[in-house]
């Protein structure tokens, strides 16, 4: 996001009516606190609408506001600028003007040192234009056509050369074998610039398979000869400071990896399977902002729900969902707007995936006897206002946790249920007497992940009698009556292109069911007579809706497709 002086940033948004001199002092003294940009925590609180802002901007500084997802990039100007030096001063030069002068996306058209870096390396003036990150990413996956080429014929010419050096013969000597060092390294940066989660080596009858995790689907990204498995093993296992001796038992490790300017915290794990050791690595980019609810995909409805919840001195907050449904995201943004000079934070987490200044964070480490349970204990003792386990794995932590909100701490927490409401009977069944349950729930979040629409391929189409027979099956298994649901007349997809890798997808969001325990609620979760069926009943009888119709509103909307949505519920 663009850099402005605080004093004209304050007065580009007092003279638009935004905000007050005195609100905006508070929010600059909080930026300061956390070591972020006033502007976004202006966003993150939802003080301002995104797109009003860079208007607001552009208009200040008598610059132009480019969308890179409609206007098009021509790429022999854009490579004119290498990739490196493109990423390292977030511009993108996409066209020239009739008077000779490149046009270039700037996050920060104010930048004049790279304004005159621009004109000496392309050899001709610039006209700066203001564009967002997303706009500037649009351009860089036009870059990672060619890196995909490269890549491909790069890995195929570094398997050659190990298939073809002697080093193979001693474990060591294979990890540090030059060709071998690339492939990995190649592999890591491909996984990186694609916006992968998760690598997978998987070794087979014939082949080492290589598959990526992007957007929550793998994919599948090459396949290499079995005779380079043990010292592609061996790298990773020598990077991670794992034994290299070791094939028959599991083994975990971590280590960090740049690229560029960026950091990646990189979590490994080993096992042995019938053909050999298969590797999964988990990509952390540990500087990632947390996100705003409101970018996280909760609509604005429901925001209020859990900004009172997660505003009140006591109580529990918990997020509800499969594993890698987005619960610890979900948690980082709760956790970012609670953070303020005036409080303490402390969390007990299982990895820590992103930095947070000023909240105490604790990492789980079983071998030297933190648990979430034993960390939960020693936090109690270090004055916390607000306490986030990463998961309530058990009884133990359980009972401890609601002891905590018990007792005037704010207890913000996951769990493993497939929806809301079945979080009550989860707790119960870990051993907490339901009248403690329904004493110290706030709000019970469940959620699943679908993926966006590439919005630069969008289409809109009529669907078909069979969709909506089958949304309106899925309803009936989900006990609403489709009579009551108003469906879509018309929805989205994406025609697919080199920028989304022809899915039609890129990036993912959140779909979402609130349990706001009211004390109605908490009457029904401490009766005798306590079941799921009736809960749901009532709480549905007073607004609630559930996971898939959070998802129809994003299909009428073109957010994402109706497919995604029927795979993510039914998963």
């Amino acid at each position: 996001m663009i850099s402005l002086p605080s004093s004209k940033l304050k007065e580009i948004l007092i003279t638009a009516g935004i905000i007050n001199a005195e609100t905006f002092d508070l929010i600059e003294k909080e930026a300061v606190h956390k070591r972020q940009s006033a502007i976004d925590i202006l966003l993150s609180r939802g003080l301002i609408n995104k797109d009003y802002f860079l208007i607001l901007i552009a208009q200040a500084l008598g610059v132009e506001r480019v969308n890179l997802g409609v206007v098009k990039i021509d790429e022999e100007n854009l490579r004119l600028l290498p990739e490196d030096i493109a990423r390292r001063r977030k511009v993108i030069v996409f066209g020239r003007e009739t008077d000779g002068r490149f046009k270039v996306a700037m996050e920060d058209p104010t930048d004049l040192e790279t304004a005159d870096f621009l004109r000496l390396k392309l050899g001709a003036s610039v006209k700066a234009y203001l564009a967002t990150e997303d706009d500037l990413n649009r351009g860089f996956t036009l870059y990672e056509k060619k890196l995909t080429q490269d890549f491909k014929t790069v890995i195929e010419e570094s398997i050659q050369q190990s298939l073809r050096s002697k080093a193979r013969g001693d474990l060591e000597e294979a990890a540090e074998d030059l060709p071998i060092v690339a492939i990995v390294d190649n592999l890591m940066s491909y996984a990186i610039s694609s916006r992968a989660s998760d690598v997978h080596f998987e070794i087979l009858d014939d082949a080492i398979l290589v598959r990526y995790r992007i957007d929550g689907i793998l994919h599948e990204v090459i396949r290499m000869p079995k005779e380079i498995h043990m010292a592609v093993v061996a790298r990773l296992k020598l990077l991670s400071n794992l034994r290299l001796d070791e094939h028959t038992h599991p083994q975990d490790g971590r280590f960090r990896y740049r690229m560029g300017d960026n950091i990646i915290d990189v979590r490994v794990s080993i096992i042995p399977t019938f053909y050999g050791e298969k590797v999964e690595i988990r990509l952390l980019t540990g500087a990632q902002k947390p996100l705003s609810l409101r970018d996280l995909g909760i609509l604005e409805e429901n925001t209020r729900f859990i900004e009172e919840a997660i505003n009140k001195s006591y109580g529990m907050v918990l997020v509800s969902g499969p594993t890698g449904s987005g619960k610890t995201t979900t948690l980082y943004s709760m956790m970012n707007l609670l953070n303020r000079p005036e409080v303490n934070i402390v969390s007990v987490e299982d990895p820590i995936e992103y930095d947070m200044r000023y909240v105490n964070q604790m990492q789980v480490n079983q071998q030297a006897g933190i648990t979430f349970a034993s960390g939960l204990r020693s936090i109690l003792r270090q004055d916390p206002n607000i306490i986030m386990v990463g998961e309530i794995r058990d009884g133990e932590t359980a009972n401890i946790a609601v002891q905590a909100a018990l007792t005037g701490h704010l207890v913000l927490s996951s769990l493993h249920t497939n929806d809301a409401p079945t979080a009550i009977p989860r707790l119960v069944d870990m051993g907490v007497p339901s009248f403690l349950v329904g004493a110290v729930l706030n709000n019970v979040l469940a959620q699943r992940l679908v993926r966006r629409i590439h919005i630069d391929c969008i289409e809109s189409y009529v669907p078909e009698a069979g969709i909506l027979n089958t949304i309106k099956e899925q309803l009936r298994l989900l006990g609403i009556d489709p009579q009551t649901i108003k469906l879509p007349k018309t929805f989205y997809r994406g025609r697919g292109c080199n920028a989304c890798g022809h899915t039609g997808y890129l990036g993912r969001l959140g779909i979402f069911e609130i349990l706001n325990i009211t004390e109605e609620v908490r009457k029904i979760i401490i009766s005798s007579d306590f079941s799921l069926s009736n809960l749901r009943k009532f709480t549905r009888s007073q607004g609630m809706i559930t996971m898939f119709e959070d998802g129809l509103k994003k299909v009428e909307r073109g957010i994402t497709t109706i497919e995604e949505v029927l795979r993510v519920i039914r998963e």
